[in-house]
């Protein structure tokens, strides 16, 4: 699956594939308002360059990758990063159309690196609607109500313990609580368990899963109030008082919403790329010798190629006798 995280939601913003002339829009066209959030997708003209038209959504777009705002989120137009996205927007549009003036877009490099970025953005509007349509509140519910049907909230004890070396004097403190002493005051005087002794012998709340067996069991066999028997560990003989029980509180939709969507997000990429590598006919050809092809894909020049300096040779050696 992580071959597949570089292609979530690292949409590519259109760069020179997004940058030919538009249609001048019709003077009806809503004014950009001047400090109003307008929402993505709004087809309003943040800028006019030369006959082309930048809208508000371009700059959204960019604002989001660039990490300015989250994805789908919006931006006041006075926002100062909102003018400086607006500015770079405006400055890549001029560049853009002076390349296409000086007839840059037709050399085949230019073609090439359009093509490939083509590709990209394609790619990332396919992604886009596929998880759009696939990852819906209805099934976002879905899935958390399936994961709650399957981890259920566990019940919880809280409990205080007084740890003692033998049965007997388990048994003379029990009697002594019986008689009205503190359950706490008798853990701080006589327990030996030095991480629970000066807090009353409180263990906190805990589940079947969290402790001992054997705590597990006596824990969740008293009632609420009440002072277990005597009951021997590894460590010694304990008291274990049952202060209350409670059944822990699930994770809310909202809290697992991300976590459910992001799982939803790479599934559906998953299967996406999946299905169609399946029905693709794809042939791997053999890598070309390094250093004969640029960057680009244009051939080395005979006169650019690396020279063969004969280092990997065997040196020559005299021979004797000339």
């Amino acid at each position: 699956m992580i071959r597949y995280l570089s292609l979530i939601p690292v949409f590519a913003v259109l760069l020179l594939v997004s940058c030919g002339p538009d249609v001048p829009q019709e003077d009806g066209d809503i004014p950009l308002p001047g400090d109003t959030v307008l929402a993505e997708g709004e087809e309003v003209i943040a800028a006019e360059v030369n006959g082309t038209v930048i809208r508000h959504s371009d700059v959204l777009r960019e604002a989001a990758a660039q990490g300015v705002i989250p994805q789908g989120g919006t931006l006041p137009t006075r926002d100062p990063s909102y003018q400086r996205v607006l500015d770079e927007l405006i400055d890549q549009r001029l560049l853009a159309l002076e390349a296409r003036r000086l007839g840059l877009r037709e050399t085949p490099q230019a073609r090439r690196r359009i093509a490939m970025a083509e590709e990209r953005i394609l790619g990332n509007v396919l992604l886009e609607s596929t998880i759009a349509e696939a990852v819906t509140d209805e099934r976002v519910q879905r899935v958390f109500e399936e994961q709650s049907e399957l981890s259920r909230p566990a019940t919880e004890v809280r409990a205080r313990h007084i740890l003692v070396a033998t049965q007997e004097e388990a048994e003379e403190i029990r009697r002594l609580i019986e008689a009205g002493a503190d359950f706490a005051e008798m853990a701080v005087r006589y327990s030996l368990d030095t991480a629970t002794r000066l807090e009353g012998g409180d263990l906190g709340y805990f589940t079947r899963q969290g402790v001992l067996p054997i705590f597990a069991e006596i824990a969740f066999n008293t009632p609420a109030g009440q002072v277990s028997e005597p009951f021997e560990s590894t460590s010694g003989w304990h008291l274990l008082k049952v202060e209350n029980l409670r059944t822990a509180e699930g994770r809310t939709l909202d809290q697992m919403r991300p976590g459910i969507v992001r799982f939803l997000t790479f599934q559906e990429i998953e299967n996406l790329i999946t299905r169609l590598e399946e029905e693709a006919d794809i042939r791997r050809r053999e890598p070309v010798e390094p250093g004969l092809l640029r960057a680009d894909g244009d051939p080395v020049p005979p006169a650019e190629a690396p020279e063969d300096t004969g280092d990997d040779a065997p040196e020559a050696t005299p021979q004797d006798g000339g």
